[in-house]
């Protein structure tokens, strides 16, 4: 079998690469052109909310390289998660990118969109059937959950995108996908071996983060031959090495051995990771376990309040050793002072120079710094009274009093004039559960549109 050569332009669409990287890739005539374009790694603000988490004018640039070289090669162009979270708002966004391409350059190619958003009605009726269960420690599923949920989408695997190929599709834009499938697709309808071509898949779909020194926005490519599959970046001054490959391998999983997805699960409990070149990795004895049901998994958002945030900063030695008991002090005086308000509110406080980051998984508990810089965050129920929350927290910070104080002037150094920042609407992960179904496929069938010079038939 000749080598399956599949290019990886970017981690995510909108993130930019080198041209000189695509070009050296293009130079290899690859087989496809395949792009990631999403994850929830942002959090739930962009699937609930609908709104892409990519900058519509690098999503432009970045794809109008892509689709205008799929076209010149003549091979598909697979992009997965479409406007990063999947959902149809997602998806019309990147449609319209896509026909404004097509437009400006005179393209031709046939395209086909398999969307990936639920009908809340479908849903309900699979819960009433017992047919969705939750992930590890995530709360049963409830009608209201879905009721609740703006964006619900499902997470489709290798079968749709096979199938939009097979009905004569040349760039392929899918809704929420499972990450390696866009890259994996093509390859196993080419009679490759599936798990080596989910395996590959797996570490193509953040381009050179597999690589040393690592990018999410740089250009990889990958080969699959009949039993092996080789990864190598398109950069000079980046090399795939056996830790670097095996390490990404282990990204985003919290098994180093079985790595479950749509269908199954990779088993690289016989996996060789070898050294070809000093910046090329050969990789073999990737296999795959069949589900003994199949399930889709369901992510879904909802809104869950109002935020704003004051950020501030203190480099005053006394105050910041005691700013447990301080910022303590000021929850009880906060709340003492809204007593008489009838909504409810979060007040939270992240403390950067102590835990910012970590939080309580911190495992260094002292600080070590000369300054530290506070965020107030606060979400209520409108966005007034979120406002009116941060104020009085920010104002009794400012001014509070504390032992051994000795600036009278003001405890804090704000950056930014308003100190207030209304944040707006914020969202939360309202499902993230399995559906069993029979045939996944039947929940993602494309639809098809000819564009010939540059107009959608």
């Amino acid at each position: 079998m000749e080598e399956y050569k599949i290019l990886s332009p970017t981690g995510i669409v909108g993130y930019g690469f080198p041209e000189d990287s695509f070009r050296a890739g293009l130079s290899m005539k690859p087989d496809i052109i395949a792009c990631d374009a999403g994850s929830t790694d942002p959090g739930p603000y962009y699937l609930g909310s609908g709104i892409p988490f990519t900058n519509a004018t690098a999503v432009k640039r970045d794809m109008t390289l892509m689709l205008k070289a799929a076209c010149n090669l003549n091979i598909p162009l697979i992009i997965g998660t479409a406007g990063g979270s999947g959902a149809t708002p997602h998806m019309e966004r990147e449609i319209g990118i896509i026909k404004e391409i097509a437009k400006e350059h005179k393209l031709t190619f046939n395209l086909a969109i398999i969307s990936a958003e639920l009908e809340k009605g479908f849903l309900l009726e699979e819960l009433q059937k017992g047919n969705i269960k939750g992930l590890d420690n995530v709360p049963e599923l409830t009608e209201q959950d879905i009721l609740d949920s703006t964006h619900i989408v499902a997470q489709m695997g290798i079968e749709p995108i096979i199938r939009a190929l097979d009905e004569g599709a040349q760039v392929v834009l899918c809704g929420r996908c499972y990450d390696p499938a866009a890259f994996a697709a093509p390859a196993i309808r080419s009679g490759y071996n599936k798990a080596l071509a989910i395996h590959l898949g797996k570490l193509l779909e953040c381009a050179a983060i597999a690589a040393t020194p690592g990018s999410g926005s740089d250009c990889m490519i990958g080969y699959l031959g009949e039993d092996y599959f080789r990864i190598e970046p398109l950069n000079p001054v980046r090399r795939c090495t056996p830790l670097s490959v095996s390490a990404h391998t282990l990204y985003e999983k919290s098994d180093p051995i079985f790595l479950p997805g749509p269908g199954g699960t990779l088993d690289l409990s016989e996996c060789d990771f070898i050294a070809e070149t000093d910046r090329c990795v050969k990789v073999t004895g990737s296999k795959y376990i069949t589900a003994e049901k199949n399930t889709v998994k369901l992510e879904g958002a909802r809104k869950k309040g109002y935020r704003t945030i004051s950020i501030c900063g203190n480099r005053d030695p006394i105050f910041i050793s005691q700013i447990d008991s301080i910022l303590d002090g000021l929850k009880k005086r906060v709340k003492d002072n809204l007593s008489g308000s009838n909504f409810d509110y979060k007040l939270d406080f992240i403390v950067y120079g102590k835990n910012g980051v970590m939080g309580d998984l911190e495992p260094l508990n002292c600080i070590t710094s000369h300054e530290i810089g506070i965020v107030i965050d606060v979400v209520a129920d409108t966005q007034e009274h979120a406002g009116a929350v941060c104020s009085v927290a920010r104002s009794t910070l400012l001014h509070y009093g504390y032992e051994g104080r000795i600036a009278t002037a003001g405890n804090l150094a704000f950056p930014f004039s308003p100190s207030d920042i209304e944040v707006g609407v914020v969202y939360e992960f309202s499902i993230y559960h399995l559906l069993e179904c029979e045939q996944p496929e039947a929940l993602f069938v494309p639809t098809h549109y000819e564009v010939k010079e540059g107009v959608i038939q």
